[in-house]
């Protein structure tokens, strides 16, 4: 416990000071301060502070500035003094003090610094991201302080998803998004906020570097495959491949291939729905089994389709004739041969094996001129059944001809008499035959009327007559006379005439017999006048219709 000690005891120095002190204008019982300006400043790290400290002690003495700042003084007087301070880049205390009548008065000032975040970045997105499925928004905060005014915002465009504030160093705030697919295309960035204003600065904005988002939905079906079960080595077909319900179509990837040979698609998209289309052709190396395969890829993911299919070569049928132009008499040889595993049939007779040609031999004679042989193919490609046919006509017999009978008209196909009727559709079947063949024309004798040979024609009686058929060459001239005797059509109207007639003088001999039975039975008797042959023909009256008794005339 102190001890108060009476003021008579003080020494003789203290009396001297205080009465000092009472004598002494403006400092008796006064309080002297320390100021320092500015007080407790924010600024940017780095950055530099002028300083400014001053006191009221008109006796003070020189002012000191402490601090761990490099300083620097810029002016000084008589109770006050000025200092810059440079590169300040942390919070700070500094403390100016002096002294004043032999005591010293301190005056103290808070620096507070701030930064800016050295790094916001958001992390990267997945490449692709299903709809209907979450993923994580992370940014990640390098530096930044004052860390209790320093907020993180995620964004996706301008709409704020989550706001959190940054407490570790480095910070990392996290959202959990569910992807949609107005989410495809969209930005998502992160921003930190360090709010100063407070501090009377303001709001310090740092934003990251925008990532896009793709979204996709690929259906879990595998795509529609339309595809030949066979295709011939050297032959075309379209090949299709649908997938609905993907999106977006647009950029959807499209493989179609043949085996190991790359299809040339054309991709084509109508809302959820791609269509690739493109058309395959087999090579000779191709031939066998293979395989036509879809793929189509979206977000990374693939769904596929195959579909088999058989490339084989199918060769003919090829008919030959051993000699194109052959005497009569001569032996000519018919074949037809098709490529490997083909059974070929010539005129109905079947080849030994498949693979295997047909033979047939036949000695030439007239009748043989233009006779078609046919030959036909079969291969089996896959369980099913392919056919082809060929023909060839052997139309250049050379025929063994006596100079002077020249061309040849086949009468067995050329009836010298025909009997048709007027007004109705014939065909005049004649042919000629000769080397080189001939030329046939039918005129009627006396005229240069000329009906035309092998097509129908309408026949009238006009056509009644003979007819020269001549057929002509380089080798002479055959003729043939051809009668054509047209029945005229009868008319319908005498018949008819004839048949009136006659009914009606039926009629009227039994009227006459009637009235001459009743007449002689009125008499009694019947006479017939010798000189008269025929009864004459009379008509009846209306009243006889009526049961009344005739006149008779004298």
């Amino acid at each position: 416990m102190a001890t108060m000690v009476p003021f008579v005891l003080w020494p003789r120095a203290c009396w001297t000071l205080l009465v000092c002190c009472l004598l002494t204008p403006g400092v008796q019982g006064q309080e002297f301060l320390l100021r320092v300006e500015p007080q407790n400043p924010v600024l940017s790290a780095g950055g530099s502070l002028f300083v400014n400290c001053s006191t009221d002690c008109p006796s003070s003495e020189k002012i000191a500035l402490e601090t761990s700042l490099s300083k620097e003084l810029v002016a000084s007087g008589k109770g006050w003094a000025a200092f810059n301070l440079s590169n300040v880049t942390g919070n700070s205390r500094i403390l100016c003090s002096v002294y004043c009548n032999g005591s010293q008065i301190t005056g103290s000032s808070n620096i507070t610094v701030y930064r800016l975040p050295e790094r916001v970045e958001l992390a990267p997105l997945p490449p692709w991201q299903r709809v209907g499925q979450n993923f994580t928004l992370r940014c990640q905060v390098e530096g930044g302080s004052p860390r209790t005014s320093l907020t993180v915002v995620l964004l996706r465009w301008e709409e704020e998803l989550s706001r959190q504030p940054a407490v570790e160093e480095p910070a990392e705030v996290t959202a959990t998004v569910l992807a949609s697919r107005d989410d495809h295309g969209a930005p998502f960035s992160c921003r930190t906020e360090l709010d100063m204003q407070p501090q009377g600065l303001g709001l310090f904005v740092n934003t990251s570097a925008p990532r896009q988002l793709r979204t996709f939905v690929l259906p879990v079906t595998p795509p529609r495959l339309v595809a030949p079960r066979f295709l011939e080595v050297e032959t075309s077909w379209p090949v299709d491949c649908t997938l609905d319900g993907l999106f977006p179509a647009s950029e959807a990837q499209v493989y179609l291939a043949l085996g190991d040979q790359m299809l040339n698609a054309t991709v084509m998209n109508h809302g959820d729905t791609l269509t690739a289309t493109a058309t395959a052709t087999a090579r000779a190396d191709q031939e066998g089994a293979r395989e036509i395969v879809c793929n189509v890829t979206l977000g990374g993911e693939r769904r596929e389709a195959r579909e088999n299919l058989t490339v084989f070569s199918f060769l003919g049928p090829t008919v030959n004739l051993s000699e194109p132009t052959a005497p009569e008499g001569s032996i000519v040889t018919v074949s037809c041969m098709a490529g490997a595993r083909v059974q070929v049939t010539l005129d109905g007779v079947p080849a030994a094996a498949p693979g295997q040609p047909a033979q047939l031999q036949l000695n030439a004679t007239e009748s043989d001129d233009r006779r078609s042989f046919f030959c036909s193919a079969t291969l089996e490609v896959d369980g099913e059944f392919l056919h082809r046919n060929s023909s060839v006509q052997l139309r250049s017999v050379t025929l063994t001809f006596n100079p002077s009978n020249g061309p040849k008209i086949d009468r067995a196909t050329c009836p010298q008499h025909l009997k048709w009727k007027d007004k109705t559709t014939h065909v005049l079947q004649c042919q000629a035959r000769g080397n080189p063949y001939p030329e046939l024309r039918c005129l009627k004798e006396g005229s240069s009327r000329e009906v035309p040979v092998g097509i129908p024609f309408f026949v009238n009686v006009t056509h009644n007559g003979t007819y020269q058929c001549q057929a002509s060459s380089s080798r002479g001239k055959y003729t043939l006379v051809v009668v054509m005797d047209i029945e005229a059509g009868s008319s319908h109207f005498v018949p008819v005439f004839v048949a009136v007639l006659l009914t009606l003088g039926v009629v009227t001999i039994v009227l006459a017999l009637m009235y001459v039975f009743r007449e002689h039975k009125r008499s009694g008797s019947y006479h017939v006048r010798e000189e008269s042959t025929y009864l004459p023909l009379t008509s009846m009256q209306p009243t006889e219709a009526m049961g009344e008794e005739p006149s008779r005339a004298e």
